[in-house]
């Protein structure tokens, strides 16, 4: 049975104003809504978000929460960009944390978060620095967890840390790739009762060096090679998967917790050309082969792309958020944080095709009120 969240309407009710009183003419929690909502219907821009909410009249903006005609564009810029975008993140990020242990997993299965990096493209193209955000998402239900920025004289890694704080790490599998794998991240994982699915590019080479040799070992007297292939055909390519782990590093290496060294050939064949292009991906794991055999690694790898998949991807078309022109102050990271919030409840929702969702709340603007927890009285 699948768990009824708390309606989300509650949290941004919950959301401190940094307003004085005086002038205030619109409440904190009915501009959030709104954004929320609007969103959900498909509009991307505060100038679009605004407008949205002018459409319907009195009857609509009153159920968000608005006593006057709801705001323009200006006020909803300004307002948006002073929000404290620690707290709004903070207690976004326990709503839906709250969501996705109200849905556990399949018992014996752990909880598996993707964490990647984004950036914000849109106010590059302004004259202004680049926006870098990293996200966690539970790659079953496709929920952001926590999102956190970096700054830009930075690169990720120190900053994987802050998000890692964040998160419930115990009993689940963090994945990452390419920038991510290191020692002192996979220390934090571990220390935190969790595990970890890292792959290793050009960004390690002594790794990819070490796991070469590995591999071109032949087999040590009673050692098993376990081994898991997939093959898959669309988008014009037949493109198979063959992932191999060894054991033999386990003891001698000094990543913490390190279980089996795994490996993984990637093949790619396109259909109209007949072009072949060839992939091998280094890994390491501290799940053992007794909670986590080759298809399950396997899977584990594959599964951590749902964050470019279902967020990012989503994020930039959907939503068009790389061309996204807003950098004044936290403004940026705010609809970055509501868009990943509207897209996760269409998923809790069941809503697999977010831009044909949107499409449907379109034409229903009632139904995105009620899925945030506002229900119209009669």
């Amino acid at each position: 049975m699948v768990a009824h969240p708390r309606p989300l309407i509650e949290v941004l009710a919950e959301m401190p104003d940094f307003r004085s009183n005086r002038g205030k003419r619109h409440p904190l929690a009915a501009i959030l809504a709104l954004a929320c909502s609007a969103m959900l219907c498909g509009y991307r821009s505060d100038t679009a978000i605004a407008e949205w909410g002018r459409h319907y009249g009195s009857r609509l903006s009153q159920a968000l929460g608005f006593t006057h005609t709801p705001p323009c564009a200006a006020t909803l810029h300004t307002v948006l960009r002073r929000v404290d975008r620690e707290v709004l993140e903070a207690q976004l990020s326990a709503w839906t944390e709250a969501l996705l242990c109200g849905n556990p997993a399949p018992e014996g299965t752990a909880e598996a978060i993707a964490i990647d990096g984004k950036t914000l493209r849109g106010s590059r193209k302004q004259g202004a620095p680049g926006a870098p955000l990293l996200s966690a998402l539970a790659h079953r239900l496709g929920l952001t967890l926590a999102q956190h920025p970096v700054a830009d004289a930075t690169n990720e890694i120190p900053e994987v840390f802050a998000l890692l704080r964040s998160l419930v790490l115990e009993g689940r599998v963090g994945t990452m790739d390419a920038l991510l794998p290191q020692r002192q991240i996979a220390h934090r994982i571990v220390e935190a009762q969790g595990d970890y699915v890292m792959l290793g590019k050009d960004n390690q080479p002594h790794l990819r060096e070490d796991m070469h040799t590995v591999f071109a070992l032949p087999p040590i007297a009673g050692e098993r090679r376990p081994m898991a292939e997939t093959v898959d055909s669309g988008h014009g390519r037949i493109e198979q998967r063959r992932l191999r782990t060894r054991t033999v590093l386990v003891g001698y290496s000094d990543w913490p917790g390190l279980a089996p060294v795994f490996q993984i050939e990637r093949q790619v064949i396109v259909k109209k050309t007949g072009e072949c292009r060839e992939e091998v991906v280094a890994g390491v794991t501290s799940l053992g082969p007794e909670r986590a055999n080759a298809a399950r690694l396997l899977a584990l790898v594959r599964g951590h792309w749902q964050i470019e998949n279902q967020s990012h991807g989503v994020r930039d078309v959907t939503f068009d958020e790389d061309r996204s022109p807003v950098r004044c102050g936290n403004i940026p990271q705010v609809m970055a944080a509501l868009r990943n919030t509207v897209i996760g409840l269409m998923r809790w929702a069941g809503d697999t095709n977010i831009a044909a969702a949107c499409r449907r709340f379109a034409a229903q603007p009632w139904a995105a009120l009620a899925l945030i927890g506002i229900v119209l009285e009669n």
